[in-house]
């Protein structure tokens, strides 16, 4: 390379002659731009480099201007912004890593659309610290460099109206793209495994005590048990995940659980493995655990819409519903999602069966919030991939503020050339470092790719 006499173990000894030394190599990687080139982040003397005399060159130097980020990106939020990942959970962008899989943006044909893409780089940077306020409540911590996508294009932070700093620039009332504030997921406790566990239980379990007498028995009784009593406990799912969840708070109360093969995969239907035990104690102790508490609390309910969505819950066509015929389970689902503000409607499906379905409207950004909110296992059903960057959140720009301080800044290059970042449980779209695609975090808005 031509940068190769800057190199600072260029003189490196102990080193065989024509062997390659990577001791001054920062970093190496590949962006969507430019395919076929890697790029070389080294440690250098200077920023100056000298082209050699029989070059064909016009000029005799050739300078890096940049300091810190090899990609001169000027695009940096603070570190605790939450990024969407792939699997809908969020990520402070100051924690993500290389390889790791979030959302970012690209444009199909006139609309852009969520898309799962990967993290090709990350790194970090001193800058000064602007807090943009939205209309939600969403606070976005930013430098002044950061472009947001707006309703009326792509802004800056800050700007100015004439002379050098002259560039388009956010003011009060520019309207962020993207799907809103989300939420936070809390920390689990008891209620919420059990909460969970009566909603799965109750949604897809098996849960019995057969009582019968065989012919030409004895009848005899001991400790809390008679003679043909057969308990059951069976829950069996395709997803592993939700198992594997269920298995996990069963063992935390006690109870322990085998696994097994249920059914093999078809054409139809995907393979099932379930759990199970029939143990007298065992089954006694799910029986109680799952029972309807009188004053369910907050933890509780978040727990149980977790086990019942993923249990019957269903996200496709962007629509998001829980179906069941079990009069009591709609009733306590409909009372959960109302005492956490979701509008939702109870649907009759006009079958036999009596079975009916509970709809949380308000788009993406409630599906989002609910998703946040309950936690559910099963992350295929918490996927945003394909959908339209578009929402009804209200993320106009209220206030852009000055902080008068400078704080470490962080960002991330995709395969798409954008991020997630989700600053202050907001959601809005921000720009990736030197890639083909845009990014958003979680006020919900759009913010552009390097130039």
């Amino acid at each position: 390379m031509r940068w190769d006499a800057q190199r600072l173990d260029a003189d490196e000894s102990g080193t065989l002659p024509g062997m390659p030394t990577t001791r001054g190599l920062l970093r190496s990687l590949q962006v969507p731009e430019f395919p076929g080139l890697t790029f070389h982040e080294v440690r250098s003397r200077s920023a100056l480099n000298e082209v050699p005399g029989d070059s064909l060159m016009p000029f005799r130097w050739t300078v890096n201007p940049y300091r810190g980020c090899s990609h001169a990106c000027v695009y940096c939020l603070r570190g605790d912004t939450r990024v969407l990942m792939a699997d809908g959970g969020q990520t402070a962008i100051a924690y993500l890593r290389v390889g790791d899989r979030v959302v970012g943006t690209e444009k199909r044909g006139t609309y852009r659309h969520y898309v799962t893409t990967e993290v090709l780089a990350h790194w970090s940077t001193v800058k000064p610290a602007h807090r943009v306020r939205l209309g939600d409540g969403a606070e976005l911590v930013a430098s002044g460099d950061h472009q947001f996508l707006t309703g009326r294009g792509w802004k800056y932070v800050t700007g100015a109206m004439a002379g050098r700093n002259r560039r388009p620039f956010l003011t009060a009332n520019d309207e962020l793209l993207g799907f809103g504030r989300s939420g936070e997921t809390l920390p689990v406790c008891a209620d919420y495994r059990r909460g969970y566990l009566a909603g799965m239980v109750r949604g897809d379990g098996h849960l019995t005590v057969y009582r019968y007498q065989r012919a030409g028995r004895k009848r005899y009784q001991r400790a809390g048990r008679k003679h043909g009593d057969v308990h059951q406990f069976r829950l069996a799912l395709a997803d592993v995940e939700a198992l594997d969840r269920a298995q996990g708070y069963l063992a935390t109360e006690g109870v322990r659980t085998d696994r097994f093969p249920f059914s093999p995969a078809s054409m139809q239907r995907r393979a099932l493995t379930a759990i199970r035990t029939s143990t007298a104690a065992g089954v006694a102790r799910i029986s109680e655990l799952v029972t309807w508490p009188g004053v369910p609390t907050a933890a509780w309910q978040r727990g149980f819409l977790a086990g019942v969505f993923d249990a019957e819950g269903s996200r496709s066509q962007h629509v998001l519903r829980i179906t069941n015929t079990d009069a009591e389970i709609l009733s306590h689902t409909s009372e959960a999602l109302a005492e956490f503000g979701f509008d939702a409607v109870l649907e009759d499906r006009n079958r036999a069966n009596g079975l009916a379905c509970v709809r949380i409207r308000g788009g993406l950004r409630e599906h989002l919030r609910f998703v946040h909110l309950v936690d559910p296992a099963i992350r295929r059903k918490c996927s945003f991939d394909g959908i339209a960057v578009k929402s009804d959140a209200d993320l106009r720009v209220v206030e852009v503020e000055d902080l008068r301080l400078e704080m470490p800044m962080y960002d991330i290059t995709t395969g798409t050339g954008t991020s997630s970042p989700m600053a202050w449980s907001a959601t809005t779209a921000t720009p990736g470092a030197r890639t083909n695609g845009w990014s958003w975090t979680p006020g919900g808005t759009s913010t552009r790719r390097s130039p």
